[in-house]
């Protein structure tokens, strides 16, 4: 096969892909064999000239060296080199009970899944309920204000993610990238997060390929438990000898794939009276902020906006404050998305951003958020979470009590006033939104450097800090508190047996490279313990 890279085609050109493929190699298409769509991006930065940029792998029906020496000269048409292929042989080392998976959230979700494609029989165990009862539960709170400490947007079947915008942009770069795409993709995900620049899945289409991914796990011999809660570890002369779960029911545990989400405080207590190596670690708070989806199109496509080919423009802005070396920056940007509540305690309330697949609610939203470092909160390891707790807290008393997010329009934050209600757009927070001075539950040098990055926004997105633009308080939960520190095994430093996975574990950030540290988790123990 033959690898087109840089291949750009107009936003306006309709003529078929295998045409515009067989003219670029100068072949007839009745020589073309499959078209693979290996990755597309959109590139705008000249709004007036906006185009698609493919990589793309063609087969051809004559013998690929002739086509190679015709077009000698063209740097991005290669050879395909076929991926080198790891085996995964399973190790010798005897295992006393089965491998127990704590978190239905991405990591525990693909660790599951790899132990059980070999034939591990894994228990995963999560404290939450599953994804439909889960989604009834949510959307009670969003009606009624009523919380579910159990079931709510942070803990359930398929973890924070699933009730996010989908996305499965990352960082990270991992040979098992494709395999963890095929995995979402055969359980329900749309095709083309396979090669889209930035993929999307949508919290309802998502819903569907947790489940799905749940039932291959049963299918292939694992387990699956609902209102499971991991509250108890023991271990003995430093290995894991057995876990408890809801306080009140023991099991004999070798192996333990902790893959908590970032939103398990108690178990970070628990683990830390276990005495489990964990440390501080950054973070980062803020709000966030409302547009129409219209403004952020125009800003980001100019004439083209609306165009059908393109949907929804999403963002990504830095602001670095030279003074005081703090960044602000947009984070888990929602297009043609809501607002939506997310505390998982009594008392506090949290901001999140989510999005359905088709990103048609008409509405942009992005967080805010400044970089919080352990030197800001305290000495104790979990001083992070009381420093989270406080703002959410404060939050829920301006609120009124009842979950009402506080919201203040851009302009009154710049200038210190409070009680605006002429917003730019309804603002989508559920159950509603109280007006209120959002410099009262955020830190201060959170509203400083907020304060200084908005008109900055501003000028590279025309209307950003538009002063009737919506900012909805708070945002806490961007990342975990603390690590629990793990070795290049995967195993706790001072805990055998015990695999710290994902975002809740410290060790990512967004679903990608949650399932990514999942299966890379799974695989590592594999190649050390038998099957029997």
């Amino acid at each position: 096969m033959l690898k087109i890279s840089n291949f750009r085609v107009p936003l306006t050109d309709e003529t078929p892909l295998e045409r515009l493929v067989a003219r670029r190699l100068d072949l007839s298409p009745d020589v073309l064999g499959q078209i693979v769509i290996i990755r597309r991006a959109v590139d705008a930065r000249r709004k007036n000239n906006i185009n698609f940029v493919y990589t793309i792998e063609v087969d051809v029906k004559i013998p690929p060296g002739q086509v190679l020496a015709r077009l000698s000269a063209d740097k991005d048409v290669t050879l395909v080199v076929p991926p080198a292929q790891e085996d995964i042989v399973p190790g010798d080392k005897l295992l006393q009970s089965r491998p127990v998976v704590a978190g239905a959230g991405p990591a525990g979700l693909f660790a599951a899944y790899m132990l059980a494609k070999f034939g591990y029989r894994p228990l995963l165990i999560e404290r939450g309920r599953d994804v439909d009862r889960r989604a009834r539960d949510i959307a009670d709170f969003w009606r009624t204000g009523q919380l579910d400490e159990v079931s709510n947007v942070q803990f359930g079947e398929g973890g924070a993610g699933t009730f996010s915008d989908g996305k499965l942009t990352t960082r990270v770069t991992d040979p098992r990238m494709a395999e963890v795409l095929d995995i979402m993709v055969a359980a329900g995900a749309p095709p083309e997060i396979k090669y889209l620049h930035r993929p999307h899945i949508g919290t309802d289409r998502l819903r569907k390929v947790v489940k799905n991914i749940r039932s291959q796990v049963i299918d292939m011999g694992g387990q699956v438990e609902f209102e499971a809660r991991l509250s108890a570890i023991e271990t003995k002369a430093g290995k894991l000898a057995g876990i408890t779960i809801n306080d009140n029911r023991y099991l004999p545990c070798d192996a333990l794939f902790l893959a908590i989400g970032h939103s398990a405080r108690d178990t970070y207590q628990m683990l830390h009276l276990a005495n489990i190596a964990i440390e501080a670690k950054p973070f980062a708070v803020g709000v966030r902020i409302e547009h129409p989806q219209e403004l952020i199109d125009k800003a980001q496509y100019g004439v083209a906006a609306g165009h059908p080919k393109l949907g929804a423009a999403d963002y990504a802005l830095v602001y670095q404050d030279k003074a005081s070396g703090r960044a602000a920056y947009s984070f888990c940007m929602c297009p043609g998305g809501l607002v939506v509540a997310a505390a998982s305690e009594a008392g506090g309330v949290v901001t999140n951003g989510m999005s359905l697949y088709s990103r048609d609610s008409g509405l942009a939203n992005s967080a805010l958020v400044v970089n919080v470092n352990p030197a800001d909160y305290g000495p104790h390891v979990l001083d992070g979470i009381e420093f989270q707790r406080c703002y959410e807290r404060l939050a829920f008393a301006l609120g009124g009590r009842n979950y009402t997010a506080p919201a203040q329009t851009v302009g009154d934050f710049l200038t210190g006033k409070s009680g605006n209600t002429k917003y730019l757009v309804l603002p989508s927070y559920r159950p509603a939104v109280k007006p209120a001075d959002l410099r009262q539950c955020l830190p201060d040098f959170v509203a400083s450097t907020l304060a200084k990055a908005l008109p900055d926004f501003g000028r590279k997105i025309r209307g950003f800090d538009h002063p009737a633009a919506v900012l909805t308080g708070v945002e806490t939960r961007t990342s975990a508190p603390v690590r629990i520190i793990r070795s290049q095994d995967f195993v706790s430093v001072n805990t055998a047996g015990l695999y710290p996975i994902g975002e809740g574990a410290g060790y990512a950030g967004g679903i990608m490279s949650a399932a990514l540290d999942g299966m890379n988790a799974a695989i590592s123990f594999i190649r050390e313990y038998s099957l029997r």
